[in-house]
């Protein structure tokens, strides 16, 4: 950032009195630019014993395969953002239940949040989406998953349907992970 939002002076980086980290200052009009983590929201859409996947048609991890989620907007709760996101990714409505995983991703200031979901009808792929598909869990391309994110929730989701129950699973994925992940590139 190198202007303010309220007057377009200059700011700086620096720590303002009582606080405990660095943000955008105004001199000119007083003004402090707190930058917060993003929310994704998204859900795991199910039809019987398969779950609906999206193969990414946008940067970042164009082709692969992801479950519909995306940034929230103001003015929506997580819900609505989950439900609008599945729409457009996916063409597809659903009767979402609980938030079912939380994921931390403070290293990109992003928290994931997706919610166990029943599909309500058909799917085809919407602009974001190259093709959408419904996957057994033998069948899911594990090799081919765009996120940790997605991945970690999917092993969730196939673990607790053996007990028929799925409890709310909140972690975090550091640096560390996402370099095990993709590799150090």
């Amino acid at each position: 950032m190198n202007f303010c939002s309220q007057c377009g002076q200059n700011v700086r980086f620096a720590i303002p009195e009582g606080d405990d980290r660095p943000r955008y200052l105004c001199d000119a009009c007083g003004t402090i630019h707190y930058q917060n983590p993003r929310i994704v929201a998204g859900t795991l859409p199910v039809s019987g014993s398969k779950v609906l996947l999206c193969r990414r048609a946008i940067a970042p991890r164009k082709g692969y395969w992801t479950l519909p989620a995306g940034f929230m907007e103001n003015a929506e709760t997580t819900v609505e953002a989950a439900a609008r996101e599945t729409r457009e990714e996916a063409h597809a409505e659903v009767e979402i239940h609980d938030l079912y995983t939380l994921i931390n991703l403070p290293h990109i200031d992003q928290v994931f949040m997706i919610f166990r979901a029943d599909l309500a009808g058909g799917f085809s792929a919407g602009p974001e989406s190259l093709e959408v598909a419904l996957f057994e869990e033998h069948e899911v391309p594990w090799d081919e998953l765009a996120f940790p994110t997605i991945e970690r929730t999917l092993h969730h989701y196939f673990n607790d349907r053996v007990g028929e129950h799925y409890p709310l699973h909140i972690s975090d994925i550091t640096p560390e992970d996402r370099e095990r992940y993709f590799g150090s590139a």
